[in-house]
């Protein structure tokens, strides 16, 4: 199983092909952020699901008290990289609003059972990411 940059690495690669599927059932995409202090590109891989043509990922890190790092960074910067095997793109990057919410957090949980356990970890409100296409 391929962790952080050797995840990024071999996805950039292969455009997807090793990687992609992080998992049996658990796709993966490559999301690149400006880092809000330093200006560079950013690069992670994100568990997503396909949802009404936009992409949905969840800012969980695994129920930790804070949001990662990627999250801060979009919200200082919405304008994100997204790449899907090999389909890259530019997108607009929004948290969802509590109706979306309600909706997404089953569809997320469904490919990735823990985010339920990691929202029982932590008080903050896993933030779920909606990524549009520009």
């Amino acid at each position: 199983m391929l962790f952080g940059d050797e995840h990024v690495r071999r996805y950039e690669e292969t455009d997807g092909e090793v990687g992609h599927d992080w998992q049996p059932g658990v796709p993966a995409l490559i999301l690149t952020t400006k880092g809000r202090k330093t200006g560079e590109d950013r690069k992670f891989p994100l568990i997503y699901q396909e949802v009404d043509g936009n992409y949905v990922i969840v800012a969980s890190k695994g129920g930790d008290p804070k949001h990662p790092g990627w999250y801060l960074n979009l919200q200082a910067n919405p304008e994100v990289k997204v790449q899907v095997k090999g389909d890259k793109f530019t997108a607009r990057a929004r948290t969802a609003d509590d109706a979306e919410r309600e909706k997404l957090w089953p569809v997320m949980a469904k490919v990735w059972p823990a985010y339920d356990e990691y929202q029982q970890k932590t008080d903050r409100k896993i933030p779920v990411v909606i990524l549009e296409r520009v």
